[in-house]
């Protein structure tokens, strides 16, 4: 299987880097710039998994692209979505399959009505990784997953080929039947952590340590329920039970990556994770007129703060 990963950043550089040790046929398409670093630095991984230093890793501009790939593994920041699309469009043919590990759903709508249903798949990351200062991929946490499916349900054989190919490529990884609930799983649990901690700059266990935390971040995950309910994804009690956990622990340092871009003054999610999350919400349906007597909800709370920090930041989306 001919992979292309897209971007050798914090995620892509991870999972495209530990497939590459296994032994797999992977490609990154990079910008000029990040080729040089790789040519002169090699991919370098750090990980309580094991560090490695790739050295001569494929790569490819996307000027260069000539020819179809079996896999696309597409880990860019959303608000990158559309560039990168851009970039890998060449990489895309009829039997390609493109397996996007973003957070949310609107990706999703974006990429197949770009390239049809069929050419996407769904697919979650359970990982903490960043590029550090000295653009060495640094892995934060224990996870290191993929998971994936047909977005129409089902373990194709498409997508058992894929897991033959991850299988003992240093990572976990399993295909899900259905992806699509355990993506809104996944969101429900994010919208809920980067709402909470970025509204509070403050870890979970700071949150619920002050004398409306609790509600606070019980509040917001409601909210996000009730959305996924509205759109036919209830939460599950196996799910729910996962999140309360990491979200109402008292001792926990956890925060959302997205805290971490406004204390690094980058550029955010909010549009894909938050913004999504209110417009697919039954109150977003309503007319203007109707909206201007319902109470401010907490998710919207949430985002006017994002979306202000990006006025002030300079930081909107074009």
């Amino acid at each position: 299987m001919r992979i292309l990963v897209v971007g050798a950043g914090a995620l892509g550089g991870y999972f495209g880097g530990r497939l590459i040790q296994a032994g797999r046929d992977v490609t990154f398409l990079v910008r000029a710039g990040r080729a040089e670093e790789l040519k002169r630095s090699g991919l370098v991984i750090k990980s309580q998994h094991g560090d490695a230093t790739l050295r001569d890793v494929p790569t490819v501009v996307a000027n260069d692209l000539r020819a179809p790939y079996d896999l696309v593994l597409l880990s860019c920041k959303a608000y990158n979505l559309d560039d990168a699309i851009q970039s890998f469009a060449p990489a895309v043919g009829p039997q390609t399959m493109i397996l996007p590990v973003l957070n949310g759903m609107r990706h999703i709508d974006v990429l197949t009505a770009k390239f049809g249903a069929a050419n996407v798949l769904g697919g979650i990351g359970l990982i903490s990784a960043t590029l550090n200062r000295n653009r060495e991929i640094e892995h934060l946490n224990d996870s290191h997953a993929i998971t994936y499916g047909e977005l129409a349900g089902g373990i194709s054989a498409r997508v058992q080929e894929i897991g033959r190919t991850f299988e003992g490529a240093g990572f976990d990884s399993k295909a899900a039947d259905p992806i699509v609930q355990q993506m809104w799983d996944k969101w429900i649990f994010l919208a809920t952590l980067a709402a909470s901690t970025c509204v509070s700059r403050a870890s979970i266990g700071d949150i619920l340590r002050t004398p409306d935390g609790k509600r606070l971040i019980e509040g917001l995950f409601d909210e996000c329920r009730a959305v996924a309910q509205h759109n036919g994804f209830p939460m599950s009690d196996g799910a729910q039970t996962r999140a309360r956990a990491m979200l109402f622990n008292e001792a926990s340092q956890l925060s959302a990556s997205m805290l971490r871009d406004i204390e690094n003054r980058s550029k955010i999610e909010a549009d894909h994770i938050l913004g999504d999350m209110i417009e697919r919400g039954a109150q977003a349906r309503q007319p203007d007129a109707q909206q201007a007597g319902l109470p401010l909800s907490l998710l919207r709370v949430a985002y006017t703060h994002m979306k202000a920090y990006e006025v002030r930041e300079g930081l909107q989306a074009a």
